[in-house]
């Protein structure tokens, strides 16, 4: 059956009460659809239009929603129609459509049911508009860098402890004393493919932390730069492109909430800067003779003269051993934690709690009328499947 030409303009908008009352009850008619839009209509749009047309949502779900955006549906409007009643519940992944009652429609009639909707925001278009810049605030949501750092690193972390890496004890002293040549080469072979892929861990690792610092010093700039700065397109810019030390030591000129100054000759700083400096040796490739040296020896014309020998661990994986700086690792993220915590300390009690929980958040939000930040979403994704055939027996909610 096609879907008759006015079927959207004669729904009926239930009150709140008797919608409420009209699910709790028994009364409901048999018989259920369930039709699944994504983007084929705008939530959004479609948010607007039913507040232009009927007003507040009306449906059971907006009185068991926490006022919050942690729920697994944000809005319902119920609607009676001569098939029985609609419902529209919107989602964090799409807007579901349920029919209840004897409707003769089928899912290819739903291209036609969309038609209709849409084609009825022509007579609402100024009320949705209204609604969109009146009533409704913009959000970007954005990926928070520092914590997509932070992250990044954890788990390389973890892949790199779970090799068990332990030079100490594993250092192959005296190959000789293994009699089996397979067994020699089955030993260094399964010993260097682990120490390898630790190297290549150990490298990112390291090369990622003094980022992750600047990442926080970053995002805290941002979070707490002074209005009359952040609204100057140039000084913002200009503010970022410091370097990192004349950003931390001007946080509290340049930033609210600051009740003193970021001490950059304490021992904290001092050290992160040590480490920003090694850093970008690694990264750069920097030929620094003495940070790369390994071994010393003479020449005799071609013939060379060793002053020490040296195993053949410490000419191969001993190597790599120290490039890398497997053994600093510990360390150096207890530099970049020391630096965090001592500027977050600088801040004001009153605040910091807020700029912490902020900061430990993943997809944070950012308001593109007043540039307000806040947390938009719990750190967790959530949906719900609800059974809808008729002769399903568990229709009780699928969570996942």
């Amino acid at each position: 059956m096609t879907i008759p030409a006015n079927f959207v303009a004669m729904w009926e908008y239930l009150h709140p009460e008797s919608a409420a009352q009209m699910m709790l009850s028994k009364t409901i008619p048999k018989g259920k659809k369930l039709w699944v839009l994504k983007n084929e209509i705008r939530p959004s749009d479609l948010y607007c239009y039913f507040w232009a047309r009927f007003g507040a949502p009306n449906g059971l779900q907006n009185f068991l929603r926490k006022d919050d955006s942690d729920n697994l549906i944000h809005w319902d409007w119920m609607f009676k129609t001569e098939f029985g009643f609609l419902t529209f519940l919107g989602m964090n992944f799409r807007t579901e459509v349920h029919l209840f009652g004897d409707y003769p429609f089928d899912e290819s009639d739903k291209v036609d049911f969309l038609r209709q909707v849409k084609a009825d925001f022509e007579n609402y278009g100024s009320k949705m508009s209204e609604v969109r810049d009146q009533v409704l605030e913009s959000w970007i949501e954005f990926a928070n860098p520092y914590q997509r750092l932070k992250r990044s690193i954890i788990t390389l972390f973890e892949e790199l402890n779970s090799l068990s890496l332990d030079p100490d004890k594993e250092e192959i002293k005296d190959h000789s004393a293994i009699k089996s040549i397979q067994q020699q080469k089955d030993l260094w072979e399964g010993t260097a493919s682990r120490y390898s892929k630790g190297f290549g861990l150990c490298f990112g690792i390291r090369s990622m932390l003094p980022i992750m610092a600047e990442a926080f010093v970053n995002m805290l700039l941002f979070i707490l730069m002074k209005p009359e700065l952040k609204e100057d397109k140039r000084l913002k810019e200009n503010l970022f492109r410091q370097p990192i030390d004349i950003r931390i030591k001007s946080f509290h000129i340049n930033c609210v909430n600051f009740n003193k100054a970021v001490d950059y000759t304490n021992e904290v700083c001092r050290q992160y800067h040590t480490l920003v400096n090694e850093r970008n040796d690694l990264l750069h490739g920097n030929v620094a003779i003495e940070k790369l040296k390994f071994s010393e020896l003479y020449f005799h014309g071609r013939l060379p003269v060793y002053k020490e020998y040296r195993s053949m661990w410490q000419r191969s994986l001993g190597v790599d051993l120290e490039a890398v700086g497997l053994k600093k690792l510990g360390i150096e993220l207890e530099i970049v934690n020391n630096l965090i915590a001592y500027i977050l300390s600088c801040i004001d009690e009153a605040v910091r709690d807020q700029i912490e929980a902020m900061l430990e958040i993943r997809d944070l939000g950012f308001n593109t009328k007043t540039g307000k930040l806040g947390i938009l979403f719990p750190d967790y994704l959530v949906d719900i499947c609800i059974s809808t055939g008729d002769n399903d027996k568990d229709e009780s909610p699928d969570l996942s």
